[in-house]
Order: C-alpha cells, then sequence, then structure tokens
C-alpha cells in the first residue's frame, strides 16, 4: 500500500489546499469525522469500510459503488459529500483520497445488470465487487442511508452517512469522480446526449434528445421513462427481479 505525502501535523491535503486555497464558505463547518470509526475501532472493529453509491437515478450508465478503508493513524482534510463539491473540488480531492485510504475499491453494476437484475440486486452486485476488491476482510460495514442493501451483521446504516463519517464521505467522492470518468469517457460515442455535462442524469435536454433519437446503447431500457419513446432497433426490456445475490 502506498504511503500518501503528509505536511507535519499527519494529514493529507488536497492540491488546492497545498496552494493555500481556502474553502467556501458554504462548506466550512460541514466537515465529516471519525467519530463512528473511532467508536468501532475501540470496540474491536480494527477494518472499517465506508461505502457510497452514484448513478441509482441515472437513465444511462453505470450504477457504481465505492469502498473506502480510514487508516487509524492519518488523517485528510477538506473532504466533504461529494454532493457539496464542485467537479474540480472532486477531482482534486480524488488522488488525496486514494493515497490516504488504508484500501479502496469500486464496483460497477452495469446498465444491462441493473436492467436484468432489477436495482435492488445491482446495488448488492455492485457492493460485492467493492468489497471483494478491496483485498481486506472488512469488520464493519459503514453504508449511507437507511436501507442495508448488502446484508448482514457487520454492516450498520448510516442515516446522511455521507456528512457525518469520513470514510463514507470519501468513499462518495471516490464514486463519484469515478462514474463522472466513465460517462465523459462515453459522451465522445454518443455526442447528442451531452453525457460529459449530465452524467447520464435526467434534464430536459436528455429528455429531449431520448424522445428524438431512442435510447443509446447504454441506456437503461426497464425504467418507466423510456415507455412511448422511439426504439430505434433498441428492444424494451422488462424489469429484472429483485433476488438476493447472497442467498
Amino acid at each position: 500500500m502506498c504511503q500518501p505525502p503528509t505536511w507535519g501535523d499527519g494529514s493529507v491535503r488536497s492540491m488546492g489546499t497545498q496552494r493555500g486555497a481556502r474553502l467556501r464558505p458554504s462548506l466550512r463547518g460541514k466537515a465529516p469525522g471519525l467519530g463512528l470509526e473511532r467508536e468501532l475501532w475501540a470496540d474491536g472493529h480494527a477494518v472499517v469500510v465506508g461505502i457510497d453509491e452514484v448513478g441509482r437515478g441515472a437513465w444511462a450508465g453505470p450504477l457504481t459503488l465505492a469502498a473506502v478503508v480510514a487508516p487509524h493513524d492519518r488523517r485528510i482534510t477538506r473532504v466533504r459529500d461529494s454532493k457539496l463539491l464542485t467537479p474540480a473540488e472532486r477531482e482534486a480531492l480524488y488522488e488525496p483520497i486514494v493515497a490516504w485510504a488504508e484500501a479502496w475499491s469500486v464496483g460497477h453494476a452495469t446498465h444491462d445488470e441493473c436492467d436484468q437484475l432489477g436495482m435492488s440486486a445491482a446495488q448488492r452486485l455492485a457492493a460485492r465487487r467493492a468489497l471483494d476488491g478491496l483485498g481486506v476482510i472488512p469488520d464493519m460495514v459503514l453504508l449511507d442511508g437507511n436501507w442495508d442493501f448488502i446484508g448482514g451483521p457487520n454492516v450498520r446504516t448510516v442515516v446522511r452517512g455521507d456528512a457525518s463519517s469520513l470514510s463514507i464521505a470519501a468513499a462518495s467522492v471516490v464514486a463519484k469522480v469515478t462514474r463522472d470518468r466513465i460517462m465523459v469517457a462515453e459522451a465522445d460515442n454518443y455526442p447528442a446526449f451531452n453525457f460529459e455535462r449530465n452524467k447520464g442524469y435526467p434534464c430536459a435536454q436528455h429528455r429531449a434528445s431520448l424522445a428524438g433519437r431512442g435510447p443509446t446503447t447504454i441506456h437503461r431500457r426497464s425504467w418507466s421513462f423510456m415507455d412511448g419513446l422511439p426504439w430505434t432497433g433498441q428492444p424494451r426490456v422488462e424489469p429484472g427481479g429483485q433476488g438476493s445475490l447472497f442467498a
């Protein structure tokens, strides 16, 4: 595991911090902490993993989950819930986060898997892939939200976890940057859809492109909003089942 650069106090700082940039006023006082992680470490859960997802509400592209293990002995500054950050701020934090993390991984469920499995099972599949890619066995998983779609005794849901847990907030940034990069790369293949801007999420321009051209090969074709749109050779897909992947 590579070691991150540190600045005297043992903290890892983003590129903006190295240049002395200040946090926007709207972000001050909103830093997630390691309070929950420290409680779990004290209870003997040495490997605590934060998980967050992006892409659940998108019309195109993958569902992406990131898993991040926070180290016990190093800090990182300026990490926030990815939804509070600008694209440039998220990009600036990505490399410092993955250098700081004890372990990290990303798992995807493709648009086809979202169609074929249904969203619940697709979330479980992406989570399983992210956890399997860590290279460590979690003692506890912290999952953003109030629904445990992973299952098991070592999973704890945390409502607004991306605002309170540093490992979940770090995972939210890694997941968002990773998926955004995928959609920007896809934009060249489908220029009419402006994926570099909307990242596959709903918006008026995206809806207009769908109505005029039909779905691309990376659209989720089981979604109800597709009803009544031209298909241009792409078959309609019925929503998948919700069966457990871990039964």
